[in-house]
């Protein structure tokens, strides 16, 4: 959308709101808190039915009438509802509304908007639904429309902006490597992706604007979120690093976790094959998220101690039941038999914990975090994908937390595309920075990284393979053959019932990881979502 149109921010609902609970009929209160009740029964207790019918009724009837301000009036936080409700009308450019409410549940009453959105003679029909709560005013005592953002329009949030304009770059046709067309209908998790990259290559794409119903996120800095086209623009055609076949299969397999992601990197050039989330607030945490990535983190830590000479594949990585570091006991999960003999390829393919936390002692505050910059090229927050992404994080650090980032605990940080594009310099030895869109679109300078060692990657591929094949990733893995590699994962989080699920692997040269929020052990949830997408591949 153009800058210079002016939009009215969602603002953030204040916390003086109550919902409707309570209880008692009435209560006697005095007009000392300004409500200007002078000492008469103030009404408590949730809103009767005729109240719901009534206060929806005046609200929806003030909206139609274009009079946001008698609108908000109607609502608990009419400071913040009356410039949104009266850009409705005014930035947005929305006439001729008709709302048909229908049959409430509880004090929860659905409704259908329908309207015209107009710009310079242009006129198109916008019809969506939503809904709407009835509460009990603190102060007043009276019935009124509990604000939320969502009242307006479904798709808004606190921060939004509603207007109508020439849009800020002309609409793209995205296409993938072979140049078949993506579109957030066939795709949904692409949504917001295609929005990043018509916000960014709009202007490359050979296209020319539009204008456009749309939603800008003022709060976040996300691109627009078009809600209707007014006026056609003339679409750019922009080539990405996607796969539809992958794709697809990344969109199904989140599909059957809540609250996961996913991504796939080919390990040869570092082209993003697919990302895909489900997740209800729509964040592309694949590209994004901030998140201990558990054991998956071994992979990287396994590489710190080969390369810090400290073991070997073969050589001694001993798991104990429990082991401590500065006043902390880790654990292994509950099954897991202690074998005081392991070598880390088995302490790795069984993912014991405390055989890594044993040789905290022996590495510098530093290490892990020299590894992770100078050979995975993470953390260095120089990643150029094409979108906002997020480069890791794995800071240095003593005490407990020292121990902890080891099993990918403690302040290490990653999103699902750092942990694939671990996978993938550990499977080839290369650093490759990942990308979404071809870097000769802009000739933007990628990060680089010195990788791995020829020794190095022998063994940690020989490792993954292990834990592919017969160790804590094999359930995940069943039926995927040829050249396979794994590392499962589970991070805690505080306050949480269950860990968060994460897994990564590769199947020749595709390298995908995943992580299911509260999804449990890594082969529960992240596992058949990693060894779907790599089947697809």
């Amino acid at each position: 959308m153009r800058k210079g149109v002016k939009g009215a921010v969602v603002g953030t609902v204040f916390a003086g709101m109550v919902g409707a609970a309570g209880y008692g009929a009435y209560n006697v209160v005095s007009a000392m808190g300004g409500d200007g009740s002078g000492g008469s029964e103030v009404r408590t207790g949730p809103p009767s039915a005729d109240e719901i019918e009534e206060t929806s009724a005046d609200f929806f009837a003030a909206w139609e009438k274009g009079d946001g301000t008698a609108a908000a009036a109607l609502t608990n936080n009419a400071s913040v509802a009356a410039p949104v409700l009266n850009a409705f009308g005014q930035e947005a450019r929305i006439t001729d509304v008709a709302i048909t409410p229908g049959t409430a549940t509880g004090a929860t009453v659905p409704y259908t908007v329908k309207a015209t959105v107009s710009y310079d003679g242009t006129s198109k029909p916008l019809a969506y639904d939503s809904t709407l709560t009835v509460v009990r005013g603190k102060t007043t005592g009276k019935a009124l429309v509990d604000w939320e953002p969502s009242v307006v329009h479904p798709d808004l949030k606190d921060g939004d902006t509603l207007m109508t304009g020439p849009s800020a770059q002309p609409p793209i046709e995205a296409v993938d490597r072979d140049g078949e067309v993506l579109t957030a209908k066939e795709y949904p998790s692409l949504g917001p992706i295609l929005d990043e990259l018509r916000a960014k290559y709009g202007d490359r794409s050979g296209g020319t604007p539009g204008v456009e119903l749309a939603i800008r996120h003022t709060a976040t800095g996300a691109a627009d979120t078009p809600l209707l086209t007014v006026a056609e623009g003339e679409p750019g055609r922009l080539t990405t690093t996607l796969s539809a076949s992958a794709q697809a299969a990344a969109e199904k397999a989140v599909g059957a976790y809540d609250e996961s992601s996913v991504v796939a990197v080919r390990p040869s050039t570092g082209e993003v094959l697919a990302v895909a989330n489900n997740r209800a607030d729509g964040w592309n945490a694949a590209f994004l998220g901030e998140v201990a990535p558990g054991s998956t983190m071994k992979i990287i830590t396994a590489a710190t101690l080969i390369d810090s000479g400290l073991t070997t594949e073969q050589g001694p990585a001993p798991c104990p039941d429990t082991a401590m570091w500065e006043g902390q006991t880790f654990n292994n999960l509950e099954t897991l038999e202690p074998d005081e003999g392991a070598t880390l390829a088995d302490t790795f393919a069984r993912s014991c914990n405390t055989g890594f936390i044993k040789y905290t002692d022996d590495l510098d505050a530093d290490s892990v975090t020299r590894e992770a910059e100078e050979r995975f090229g993470l953390g260095k927050d120089n990643w150029k994908t094409g979108i906002p992404s997020f480069d890791g994080s794995v800071p240095a650090v003593e005490g407990p937390d020292k121990a902890a980032n080891l099993i990918g605990q403690g302040q290490v940080q990653m999103s699902p595309l750092n942990m694939a594009s671990v996978t993938a310099t550990a499977s080839t030895g290369t650093f490759r920075q990942p990308v979404i869109v071809p870097r000769s679109l802009d000739d933007r300078e990628l990060a680089t990284a010195k990788g791995l060692s020829a020794g190095t990657v022998a063994q940690l591929r020989s490792m993954m393979n292990r834990t592919a094949v017969s160790g804590s990733g094999a359930a995940a893995m069943a039926g995927l053959g040829g050249d396979i590699g794994a590392k499962t994962g589970s991070a805690e989080v505080d306050g949480a019932e269950k860990a968060n699920s994460w897994f990564t692997g590769y199947r020749g040269d595709i390298a995908a990881a995943a992580m299911a929020e509260g999804g449990g052990r890594g082969g529960d949830a992240a596992g058949p979502i990693v060894a779907s997408v790599l089947r697809a591949g």
